[in-house]
């Protein structure tokens, strides 16, 4: 069912790309004081900022010669999401998808694009 008052607000992560990640782990842990979560292969590294994630990411390769920021929405239905934004012209690159199983959820994302090309991303914490 297609949701005419659905509208994206929360932010669940953040991305930023850096060229080096224990630099960058050190930089945001030890200097900034920020709340360190736990590194993942390849080259990722998490942060809480008051309950928005802050993902630190070693790009495996460049887009286009540029490598943006990625801004994560936090929603509850991420299949009605995406329906609803697909009915309103959102090209997603794919329909939601598993990114990982952690203890206690689910983690289900869906990508897309704004008009200038910067990446944006649709995310669910599916319990079970």
């Amino acid at each position: 069912m297609i949701d005419s008052t659905f509208g994206l607000g929360q932010i669940g992560q953040i991305a930023i790309p850096v060229g080096d990640i224990e630099q960058a782990v050190a930089f945001y842990r030890d200097t900034l004081g920020m709340r360190f979560l736990f590194q993942a292969p390849p080259g990722l590294a998490f942060f809480d900022c008051a309950g928005i994630r802050l993902m630190l990411d070693v790009p495996l390769k460049q887009q286009g010669g540029r490598c943006n920021s990625v801004i994560y929405y936090k929603v509850a239905d991420i299949t009605a999401a995406f329906e609803t934004l697909s009915t309103r012209g959102v090209k997603f690159d794919g329909r939601p998808h598993l990114i990982a199983k952690m203890p206690d959820h689910e983690l289900w994302m869906a990508f897309f694009k704004d008009p200038d090309g910067n990446q944006l991303a649709l995310m669910s914490e599916v319990r079970e």
